[in-house]
C-alpha cells in the first residue's frame, strides 16, 4: 500500500467507536465503494473500543484502507492500522489541543519504549466551525470566524505548519460551501477534507467538488442514505 494513497481519495466513512456497530453496519460499509475507514470520535472512546471495531472490520479480509484518528493518547492502538491521523485544532483556545496533546503522547510512548511508526503517521490541521458540536465544546474552538479567517488559518497550516491535510469540521451539520471553496482555492499542496452533515446525494456532490468527504452520522441513521453519497 502507498504511503501516499490517501490524496487520491474521494470520500472516507468515519466510524464512532463508542456507537453501535452492527454487522450490517460494517459490511454495508465496507462494500460500498467508500475509499477507506477512518475510526474515530470525541467522547468515551477507549483502546478496548477502538481495537473491537477495528476486529469486526478486518475480519472481512477487504482491502480498504484503516485510519485511526484518536481523540485521546489512551486509545492509541497500531495494529491492523495502515495510517495514523494526529488532529491538531488550529482555532482552538487552548493550546492542548494544537501541541500539547501530541507532545505528551510522544513522551508517553518514549517512557514506555513504544516505537511510533512515523511512517505510518499524518498530520491534520482541523478547522471546527460548528459552535454546538461535541469537538467544539471540547476544544474549545472558536467558530465565530469569516471566510477569510478560515483561509488564513488553511494558509498558515499548508505554507507554515507544512500539514498535508487541511480538514473543515462542521460535525453534525452541513457546513458552508463557500467557506469549502475558498479553502479549496487557496492552498496548494494540501488535501482538502470536509466533514459534517453529509446524508444525501447532492450534499455529496456539493462539497465534492471542493474536497475529499467525510461521511460519519448517516451510517448510523440511514444505510440506504448513506450509500447515496458515495460518489
Amino acid at each position: 500500500m502507498s504511503l501516499k494513497e490517501w490524496k487520491n481519495w474521494k470520500h472516507i466513512t468515519k466510524l464512532d467507536p463508542d456507537r453501535l456497530n452492527t454487522e450490517e453496519i460494517i459490511s454495508t460499509v465496507i462494500n460500498s465503494g467508500t475509499d477507506a475507514i477512518i475510526i474515530g470520535g470525541t467522547l468515551n472512546v477507549t483502546r478496548e473500543k477502538v481495537e473491537k471495531l477495528i476486529s469486526k472490520i478486518v475480519k472481512y479480509k477487504k482491502n480498504i484502507p484503516i485510519i485511526l484518528e484518536p481523540s485521546n493518547p489512551e486509545c492509541v492502538t497500531f495494529t491492523n492500522i495502515d495510517y495514523l491521523f494526529i488532529p491538531s485544532v488550529l482555532n482552538t483556545k487552548s493550546t492542548k489541543w494544537i501541541s500539547k496533546a501530541i507532545v505528551q503522547w510522544i513522551k508517553d510512548e518514549r517512557k514506555k519504549s513504544v516505537e511510533i511508526p512515523w511512517n505510518k503517521v499524518v498530520g491534520e490541521a482541523y478547522i471546527v466551525l460548528n459552535p454546538k458540536s461535541s469537538v467544539a465544546k471540547l476544544t474549545e474552538a472558536d467558530t465565530d470566524l469569516t471566510v477569510d479567517d478560515v483561509v488564513a488559518y488553511a494558509i498558515y497550516a499548508e505554507r507554515y505548519l507544512s500539514l498535508p491535510i487541511i480538514y473543515i469540521e462542521y460535525s453534525g451539520i452541513f457546513g458552508n460551501p463557500e467557506f469549502v471553496r475558498a479553502v479549496s482555492e487557496n492552498i496548494v499542496n494540501a488535501k482538502l477534507f470536509y466533514g459534517g452533515g453529509i446524508n444525501s446525494r447532492d450534499k455529496a456532490l456539493t462539497m465534492s467538488k471542493y474536497a475529499t468527504i467525510v461521511v460519519g452520522n448517516v451510517v448510523y441513521e440511514d444505510l440506504n442514505k448513506y450509500l447515496e453519497t458515495i460518489i
